[in-house]
């Protein structure tokens, strides 16, 4: 791969910055010195990679003059030289590649999951309750906290709906792929005749967005407030506490009836709000961006099916990168990580060969 003219680009950027970083101006300066600081941190480790690069090339030149000599014993030195910096040149021309790629600037968010029972009933509602445990149980793995947000339940323990922040920053960077269609094949608890059945469940993932991501007019803003019902105590009947918001330029209705408290419930749903606007926004710049989306795995279609959970063969098939593997029962209990590692992998692919093209 050559990727020769924008290193040398960002090696240029780069020494701009550090000369912006000592002058006076741009010190006394607080936001702009933050801004050439950031900047500067996030180009270091491919400039760092590309000297790196460099001296291993360099090195290598050096070395094949050497392996010309008569000297048989220096030649066989120079040999072993070359088959490792070969190595190690092809290794740093690799870790380029993937250090060029532009980072998703929502990685370092922290998310909101909605998950909704889809085509099934009863069985579609319980498989949504098993996603949203295999979901809190890896957020456990990662030692993240998870924030009920939205809970409706149904009668024998399923989820026709339910919504959760995990607030931990990074956690859109591991999680943005579950975004779509989850597909499950099993025999239903409710099923006496012991067939297989095919049921499904939507999962959004959507990048928690702060106040200065989203501005919100509040005159824009229907709020409603009711009892809530469901599951979760008596005291959920008594009080008007349940929060209903509805943006009404773009129609988006978000509601939280998890706290006894109206204000707490209202901040929750206000944070929803935020979050679905902003993912909105994010939607309607990737649908402008086409090719791009072509070669990215997290920012498929929501009515895409993604994944296939089979239980009577303890297979889990992703069909997006054609990964199949034969250990689901461990992950439902939140075992995802080769499965979050396979497709930030086959996604990092993509991007660098839409870098190339």
């Amino acid at each position: 791969m050559d990727f020769g003219k924008k290193l040398e680009e960002v090696e240029k950027t780069y020494v701009e910055l550090e000369r912006l970083l000592t002058l006076p101006e741009v010190v006394r300066d607080q936001h702009e010195l933050q801004k050439a600081a950031k900047r500067h941190s996030d180009l270091s480790p491919i400039v760092e990679t590309y000297r790196l690069y460099q001296r291993a090339r360099t090195d290598l030149q050096d070395v094949r003059e050497i392996f010309d000599t008569d000297d048989s014993e220096m030649k066989e030195m120079a040999r072993e030289e070359i088959g490792r910096l070969e190595s190690l040149v092809a290794d740093l021309e690799n870790r380029i590649g993937v250090l060029l790629i532009p980072k998703d600037p929502n990685d370092d968010r922290s998310v909101i999951i909605e998950i909704r029972g889809g085509a099934g009933g009863e069985e579609a509602a319980l498989f949504s309750a098993n996603l949203y445990r295999m979901y809190t149980r890896f957020a456990e793995r990662k030692n993240w906290s998870t924030e009920l947000m939205v809970l409706n339940e149904t009668g024998i323990g399923g989820f026709k709906e339910v919504a959760f922040r995990i607030p931990n920053a990074g956690a859109y960077s591991q999680l943005k792929y579950e975004s779509g269609v989850h597909r499950v094949q099993r025999v239903p608890v409710t099923e006496a005749s012991g067939r297989i059945h095919t049921s499904t469940a939507t999962v959004a993932v959507l990048p928690e967005a702060d106040e200065v991501d989203v501005q919100i007019n509040t005159e824009e803003l229907r709020i409603d407030t009711f009892r809530a019902s469901g599951a979760g105590g008596q005291y959920v009947n008594m009080t008007d506490s349940a929060v209903r918001i509805t943006h009404i330029p773009s129609g988006v209705v978000v509601s939280c009836q998890d706290e006894r408290s109206q204000l707490k419930n209202r901040v929750k749903a206000m944070t929803m709000l935020r979050a679905k606007l902003y993912d909105s926004e994010l939607q309607k710049q990737q649908d402008a961006l086409a090719s791009e989306r072509r070669g990215q795995i997290g920012t498929a279609d929501r009515s895409e099916r993604i994944r296939t959970y089979n239980f009577p063969q303890n297979r889990l098939t992703d069909h997006r990168i054609g990964l199949t593997l034969y250990k689901l029962d461990q992950i439902m209990d939140g075992d995802l990580l080769e499965l979050i590692e396979a497709l930030n992998l086959a996604d990092q692919a993509n991007k660098l060969k839409n870098l190339e093209s």
